[in-house]
C-alpha cells in the first residue's frame, strides 16, 4: 500500500480542515448572493447524452476544490428560486436558518433509524414533530411521526395504515384477494394514485370524488361513494382529505369528512376508514390558529384579518384527521426533504411495527421509539428534524404568522384585481391559499359569462374546447413577449381539479410562494395582462 497517498487521502477528506471548507462554502454563497439582483435564471440546455458519455471519475485523488470543480457547472446552472419573479408553483427559496439546521445536520450524518446511529438527532426529531402535531393536531394528547422523503411516501403511511385497518395482517400476508379501496378528491394530488399502485390495491381502486367549484370534496358524493363500495363487498382502507390542493389551494372539509366515515364505519359494523389529511401544502394556515383577532397585534387590514379568520376555520377540520401529511420544504420554506407524518395517536404506528425478530439488523432497537421497526426506510437522512426546527425557532410563531399572511394577502389583491377585468375570470376566488388561478380570453369575450355557460353545461365540447385554445395561446404569447428583468414567470395547467359536466378547465396560475415578492409585481403582471390583444 502506498502510505503517503492514503494519509493524503486522509488528510484531505476526512480531516476538518475548517478554513479550507469554510473558504469554498464562502464562494459557493458568493455566487448566490450575486444570482440575487438577477431575474429568474433562464432554463439551461441539458446535455443527458454527454453526461452519460462522460462520468468523469478522476483517476487520482485530489483535494476539496477537485471536489468544488465537480459540481460548481451544475451548481452554477441550477435556479435558487430566489427572485422575486416566481410565481410558476409550489416552490420557493429556502429560507437561511433552514440552511444552518441543514449543515448542523451534514456535519454529523446522523441516520434516524435507531438511537444508535443518530444519538440526540433522534431526539430532535421527536421534539420537531411533536411541535409540529401540536400546531396542527393542536395540542393533542399522544402524537407520534416521522419525517419521510417526500409527501408521496408520508401519504403512502397513512394509506398503509387504512389498510391493515380493514384487512388486519396485510403487512403479512397480502391482500389475499380481498377488494381495497382508497377514496380522494378529484384535485388530490397525482402522488395518491402512485400509492394506490405501489400497495398493491390497484390504481383502478382508488375512487375520486368529484369537487365543487371551491376545488373541495363534495360531501354527498363521497357519503354515495362508500355506500356503493360497501355494497359491492369493498373495504375502504383510507378517506384522503386535500388541504390545499396544489393548483388551486382547495380544502376539504375534513371535520365533515370525519363524521361521514364515523357514521358509515357505525351504521355497517366496520372499521372507519383511516380519514388522512394531505396538508403538504395548504398545513402552514395552523399557524394563524392562535392568532388574535381582536387585539390584532400585527396590524393586519380588515380584507387580511377576515382571510385569517376562515384560515383559523379550515384549520380546525384538521385536528380530527387520523395521520397528516407536510412538506415543510414548500411554504415552509425549507430545504429538501421536509416532508414529515404524523399520527393524532402515536398507537396507530402499532399499525406499520415489525419486531426486532425481523429487523436482525438492529438487533438493539428499542420497539417503544426507534423507528426503524415501522418505518418504510432503514436509512433516513436527519436533514428534515434539524432544518424544521431551526427555521420554526429562527423565525418564531410570530414571524410565521407574517409570511402566511403575506401570502394570503398578495394572492388575494391579485384575484380581485384580475376579476375585475372583463376578459380574465379566477376560477378559484373562494379557494383560500397563496394560489391563483385564472383565464385571460381575447379582449371583447366576457369572460365571467363564458365562465357561467361552462358551469351549467351550456357549452359543447367543441365550443369549450376553442375558448380553452384562446386561453393556452394568449399564455403562450404573454410568455415570448415577457420581459425577464420585471415580468413574473407563471404556469399552466390542464385542469384545475374542478370538472364540471365533465370538462378540465385549464388556467393560468400564480403561485406566493417567495416571501420577496411585493405589490409590485401584481402591478406589473396585471399591466401585462392588460396588454395583451
Amino acid at each position: 500500500m502506498d502510505q503517503k497517498l492514503y494519509d493524503q487521502i486522509i488528510s484531505n477528506f476526512f480531516t476538518c480542515d475548517p478554513e479550507a471548507i469554510t473558504g469554498i462554502f464562502r464562494e459557493f454563497m458568493l455566487a448566490l448572493q450575486a444570482e440575487g439582483p438577477l431575474p429568474p435564471s433562464p432554463h439551461m440546455a441539458q446535455n443527458y447524452e454527454t453526461a452519460q458519455a462522460n462520468p468523469e471519475i478522476h483517476l487520482l485523488p485530489g483535494n476539496l476544490k477537485d471536489a468544488r470543480d465537480a459540481v460548481f457547472p451544475f451548481f452554477w446552472g441550477t435556479d435558487s428560486w430566489s427572485s422575486p419573479l416566481h410565481l410558476e408553483n409550489v416552490k420557493g427559496p429556502a429560507n437561511y436558518a433552514s440552511l444552518v439546521g441543514g449543515l448542523a445536520c451534514l456535519l454529523k450524518n446522523p441516520n434516524l433509524c435507531t438511537d444508535t446511529y443518530s444519538h440526540r438527532s433522534n431526539e430532535l426529531e421527536v421534539k420537531a414533530v411533536t411541535a409540529l402535531a401540536n400546531l396542527l393536531f393542536y395540542h393533542t394528547d399522544d402524537p407520534w411521526g416521522v419525517f419521510t422523503m417526500g409527501g408521496t411516501i408520508s401519504n403512502l403511511y397513512g394509506a398503509k395504515i387504512g389498510i391493515e385497518r380493514v384487512l388486519p395482517g396485510a403487512m403479512h400476508t397480502g391482500l389475499g384477494g380481498a377488494k381495497v379501496a382508497g377514496i380522494v378528491s378529484e384535485a388530490a394530488h397525482y402522488s395518491n394514485r402512485s400509492v394506490a399502485g405501489w400497495l398493491g390495491m390497484g390504481t383502478a381502486q382508488l375512487h375520486s370524488i368529484p369537487t365543487d367549484e371551491a376545488m373541495s370534496m363534495r360531501l354527498d358524493l363521497l357519503a354515495e361513494k362508500l355506500e356503493a363500495l360497501h355494497g359491492e363487498g369493498i373495504r375502504v382502507a383510507f378517506v384522503t382529505a386535500t388541504f390545499g390542493t396544489t393548483d388551486g389551494s382547495g380544502i376539504d372539509d375534513v371535520a365533515g369528512i370525519r363524521k361521514i366515515v364515523d357514521d358509515f364505519a357505525a351504521r355497517h359494523g366496520v372499521p372507519a376508514p383511516q380519514l388522512h389529511a394531505d396538508a403538504a401544502v395548504g398545513w402552514v394556515l395552523s399557524f394563524l390558529s392562535e392568532y388574535d383577532l381582536g387585539k390584532n397585534p400585527l396590524t393586519f387590514s380588515p380584507e387580511l384579518l377576515a382571510l385569517v379568520e376562515r384560515a383559523q376555520r379550515y384549520a380546525k377540520g384538521l385536528r380530527v384527521a387520523d395521520s397528516i401529511t407536510i412538506d415543510f420544504h414548500k411554504m415552509g420554506w425549507g430545504h429538501y426533504p421536509g416532508s414529515a407524518f404524523l399520527v393524532n395517536r402515536r398507537q396507530d404506528l402499532r399499525y406499520l411495527s415489525r419486531t426486532v425478530e425481523e429487523t436482525p439488523y438492529f438487533a438493539e432497537a428499542d420497539g417503544r421509539r426507534d423507528p426503524a421497526l415501522f418505518t418504510l426506510e432503514c436509512s433516513r437522512p436527519a436533514l428534515g428534524p434539524y432544518t424544521v426546527m431551526a427555521s420554526l425557532n429562527g423565525i418564531g410563531l410570530t414571524g410565521w404568522q407574517l409570511l402566511v399572511a403575506r401570502a394570503l394577502e398578495l394572492s388575494q389583491q391579485l384575484k380581485l384585481r384580475l376579476e375585475r377585468i372583463e376578459n380574465c375570470k379566477v376560477l378559484n376566488l373562494d379557494a383560500l391559499g397563496p394560489s391563483v388561478l385564472w383565464w385571460v380570453l381575447p379582449k371583447g369575450r366576457d369572460a365571467k359569462e363564458i365562465h357561467r355557460q361552462a358551469l351549467g353545461g351550456r357549452l359543447t365540447p367543441e365550443c369549450f374546447a376553442r375558448y380553452a385554445g384562446e386561453i393556452r395561446r394568449l399564455y403562450e404569447k404573454r410568455e415570448r413577449g415577457m420581459d425577464p428583468a420585471q415580468d413574473a414567470r407563471l404556469s399552466f395547467t390542464t385542469s384545475v381539479g374542478y370538472l364540471p359536466h365533465g370538462l378540465c378547465l385549464p388556467a393560468w396560475k400564480a403561485v406566493f410562494f417567495n416571501p420577496r415578492t411585493g405589490t409590485e409585481v401584481i402591478d406589473r403582471l396585471v399591466e401585462s395582462v392588460e396588454e395583451l390583444l
